[in-house]
C-alpha cells in the first residue's frame, strides 16, 4: 500500500452503541474480558478454551458431545477438533431454526435474478425443501461419504441442495459456473463423484448461459457419475440422456418432507473445494463438518457481526468457498441470506445499490474490484439510493487501494459504516486476518481476529514490524483443511515446508508503528526491482489515484540490470483515450510517489484485465501472456477474452 502524504490517520472510531450491540462485546462480557487486545491474547494463547466457548456462546448443537476440543498428537498440520462429537452443519443452519417457534417463520433466503425474478424461503420452508431433496438424493443411491458436484448459479436450489448433501452425510464439491467441461470433469474424476447437480441455464449480463450442455459433456467423460440432476430455470431445450439425467422438480415431487439428519462425526468430510494450481492438477481442499461449522459461525457472529435480524448479501459465486461460507455463517446465527444471480452492474450500473436498498441489506460483501468499478460510475448512482440499513461492508479477495477504500467509506457508508477488510483462504474456510466492528480503522487496514494466532515473519523466520513480511499462522484453527484430497505430501509442501510447525500462507503483510495491519498482496506477485522489493498493489494504488484509471495491474518482468522491470496495465475510464502523454503522466506520478528508480518501464493500456470468479485480478496470467509463456490453469477466469486484450495492449 503506497502511503498517502504523511502518516495514515484513524478515520473511524467505533461508536459506543456499535460496540455495545456487537456480538464481540457480548462474548467478552460473558467471560469478563475487558478489551479487544485481551480477547486476542486469551483466544490465541488458549485456543481450546476459546473454540469451546464459541460453541456454547453460539448454541451450536452436537448430537453427541465431544470429549476433547483439540487433538494435536499429529502436529499442527493434522489437527482434529471436537473429537468424538457428532454434529451436522444442516441441523445447525436449518433444522434447529425451523423447529423453533421463535424462528421458523423468519426468512432464511431471499433470491433475486438478473431478470428481476425473485423468491423468499422461510426457515420452515427451507427445512421442508432440504428434507425432500435429501430423500431424493437417497433415492439416487447417495450415501454417507459419496461425492456430489454442485455446478450451479446462485439460485435457491443451490442452498437447498448444499444443505441436503450435508444432511445425508455426503461431500459437496462446489464448481464455478463459468467452467468448461474439461475443468469440471477433472475435478469430479479426482473426487469420484456419483451425482452432479446443475441447471438447464441461467442469465448473466443479459445472455443465456447453457450449463446443461457443459454438464452433458462432463457426464460422458466421468465414469463414476451415475446421475445428473437438472433444475429447470429457463425452460430451454437441453441435451438429454435417459437413465442419467433427471429433472429436479420430478425427482422431489413425491418425496417425504421429513428426513432424519445423518449424525456425522466432527471429522467427517463435508466439502472438497478445488483451488487452481499455477501448474499441474487443481488442489482438492478437504473440509470437515465440525470445524467448518464452528469457524463459519464464529466468523459470521464475531467478525462480520451478523445478528438474527440481519440481511447478508455478497457478490460471489458458489464455485468456491465464498459461496458456502457466508451462507453457513449467516444461517448458523439465524440471519437472512440474499442470493443475487447476475452481474452487479446489470442491467443498470446501480443494480448493486438497488438491491441493498430494496431488501434492507445490513451487511454487504463487495470485492475491491467491484468497488473500483462502482466508483468509476460516479457518486450520484450511489447517493440516489437509501443505503441507511447498511451496518457493515465486507471486502476481501485482494488488497484494496486507498482511493477506493476512502470512496467506499465516505460515499457508500457516509462515514458511518465500518469496512471489514479481510484476507483468508479456501484452506481455512475463513479469514486469517480481518478488521471487526469494535476496532478503530485506518484506510485499507486489516487487523487481527479472535482465535487466529497470526504473525508477520521476515525471510529469516523472525517476527517483523515496520516492513513488509510474510503472513504466518502459528496454531491450528478448526476449519483448517485436513489436507489435499489424496495428496498429503503436496499439502505439507505447500504450507509447512518453509518453517517448521508454522503455516506459511503466501500473503504479504505490513504492520505500521501504531500496530495497524495492512494486506500487501501475494508473495508470488512480489516485484524485486533496483534492489527493492514491492508488492504490485503499491504500483496499482498510485495508478488508481489518477482520474483516468479505472483498473490497474503491475507485474515484474526479467531485466538484465534491475533484476525485474515493472510493466503496468491500465484500464481507462469512459471518456479517456490511450496516448503517449497519458502514459508519461502515469509514469511520472509513480516516480513521484514511489521513487524515480521504481518508474515503470512501460504502461500498457488494455480494455480489460483477466479476473477470477471473486473478481481477483490474475497477475500470473497477465505476466505469462505478456512474456509468451505457458498459461497453465485458466479455468477459473470469468473473462478469458481479457488475455487477448493483454496481447493487444497498446
Amino acid at each position: 500500500m503506497a502511503e498517502k502524504a504523511g502518516k495514515l490517520e484513524i478515520v473511524w472510531h467505533p461508536p459506543k452503541e456499535v460496540i455495545e450491540r456487537s456480538n464481540i462485546k457480548k462474548f467478552m462480557d460473558m467471560h469478563g474480558i475487558k478489551s479487544y487486545e485481551e480477547l486476542l491474547k486469551r483466544s490465541t494463547e488458549d485456543p481450546e478454551w476459546f473454540w469451546d466457548a464459541i460453541v456454547k456462546f453460539l448454541g451450536i448443537e452436537f448430537f453427541e458431545p465431544y470429549n476433547k476440543v483439540l487433538d494435536m498428537s499429529k502436529g499442527i498440520a493434522w489437527p482434529k477438533w471436537f473429537v468424538g462429537g457428532k454434529v451436522n452443519i444442516t441441523h445447525n443452519c436449518v433444522n434447529k431454526h425451523a423447529l423453533s417457534p421463535a424462528s421458523r417463520n423468519r426468512v432464511a433466503l431471499i433470491w433475486e435474478s438478473e431478470d428481476f425474478t425473485s423468491r423468499k424461503l422461510t426457515y420452515w420452508e427451507m427445512y421442508r425443501e432440504v428434507n425432500k431433496f435429501s430423500n431424493a438424493l437417497r433415492s439416487l443411491g447417495v450415501k454417507k461419504g459419496d461425492a456430489v458436484g454442485m455446478f450451479m448459479p446462485l439460485i435457491p436450489e443451490t442452498a437447498i441442495a448444499t444443505y441436503a448433501i450435508f444432511n445425508v452425510g455426503a461431500i459437496m464439491c462446489p464448481l464455478f459456473s463459468g467452467y468448461g467441461p474439461e475443468a469440471v470433469a477433472t475435478r469430479l474424476e479426482d473426487l469420484g463423484a456419483k451425482v452432479l447437480i446443475t441447471v438447464d441455464g441461467f442469465i448473466r449480463g443479459g445472455k443465456q448461459v447453457k450449463l446443461k450442455e457443459v454438464a452433458t459433456q462432463v457426464a460422458e467423460r466421468v465414469k463414476t457419475l451415475e446421475h445428473v440432476v437438472v433444475v429447470k430455470r429457463l425452460s430451454i431445450d437441453v441435451p438429454w440422456t435417459d437413465g442419467v439425467d433427471v429433472w429436479w422438480h420430478e425427482l422431489i415431487q413425491n418425496q417425504p418432507k421429513h428426513f432424519e439428519t445423518e449424525k456425522t462425526d466432527s471429522e467427517d468430510v463435508c466439502i472438497v473445494g478445488y483451488t487452481a494450481g499455477t501448474s499441474g492438477k487443481p488442489k482438492g481442499v478437504v473440509l470437515v463438518h465440525g470445524g467448518t461449522l464452528v469457524k463459519a459461525a464464529e466468523a459470521g457472529s464475531l467478525v462480520m457481526d451478523v445478528h438474527e435480524d440481519d440481511t447478508v448479501f455478497w457478490i460471489t459465486d458458489f464455485g468456491w468457498v465464498m459461496g458456502p461460507l457466508p451462507m453457513i455463517g449467516t444461517h448458523a446465527v439465524g440471519g437472512t441470506l440474499l442470493f443475487y444471480d447476475g452481474l452487479p452492474f446489470y442491467p443498470s450500473p446501480d443494480r448493486l445499490w438497488d438491491i441493498v436498498e430494496k431488501y434492507g441489506v445490513t451487511s454487504a460483501g463487495v470485492p475491491p474490484t467491484a468497488l473500483r468499478i462502482a466508483k468509476s460510475f460516479g457518486d450520484e448512482l450511489v447517493k440516489k439510493h437509501d443505503l441507511s440499513t447498511l451496518r457493515t461492508i465486507v471486502t476481501t479477495g485482494e488488497p484494496i487501494d486507498y482511493e477506493t477504500w476512502m470512496w467506499c467509506f465516505e460515499v457508500v457508508g457516509n462515514k458511518n459504516v465500518p469496512i471489514i477488510n479481510a484476507s483468508g483462504g479456501t484452506e481455512i474456510f475463513g479469514e486469517f486476518v480481518g478488521s471487526t466492528v469494535v476496532m478503530p480503522l485506518k484506510p485499507c487496514c486489516i487487523g487481527r481476529t479472535p482465535g487466529m494466532d497470526v504473525d508477520v515473519f521476515n525471510d529469516e523466520g523472525r517476527p517483523v514490524r515496520g516492513e513488509v513480511g510474510y503472513l504466518v499462522c502459528k496454531k491450528p484453527t478448526p476449519a483448517q483443511t485436513r489436507g489435499f484430497w489424496k495428496d498429503p505430501d503436496r499439502y505439507l509442501k505447500t504450507y509447512f515446508s518453509r518453517w517448521p510447525n508454522v503455516w506459511y500462507h503466501g500473503d504479504l503483510i505490513y504492520v505500521d508503528e501504531d500496530g495497524f495491519w495492512f494486506h500487501r498482496g501475494r508473495a508470488d506477485d512480489v516485484i524485486k526491482s533496483s534492489g527493492r522489493r514491492l508488492g504490485p498493489a503499491e504500483f496499482e494504488e498510485v495508478l488508481l489515484s489518477h482520474p483516468a484509471v479505472a483498473e490497474a495491474a503491475a507485474i515484474g518482468v526479467p531485466h538484465p540490470v534491475k533484476g525485474s522491470a515493472v510493466v503496468c496495465f491500465a484500464v481507462l475510464k469512459p471518456g479517456y483515450q490511450p496516448s503517449e502523454k497519458l502514459r508519461d503522466e502515469l509514469k511520472k506520478i509513480v516516480a513521484e510517489r514511489l521513487g524515480k528508480a521504481l518508474t515503470p518501464d512501460d504502461i500498457k493500456f488494455v480494455e480489460d484485465l483477466p479476473k477470477t470468479r471473486t473478481m481477483k485480478v490474475m497477475r500470473r496470467l497477465i505476466k505469462a501472456k505478456y512474456l509468451g509463456e505457458e498459461l497453465g490453469d485458466t479455468s477459473g477466469l470469468v473473462n478469458p477474452e481479457a488475455l487477448d486484450a493483454v496481447e493487444r495492449a497498446k
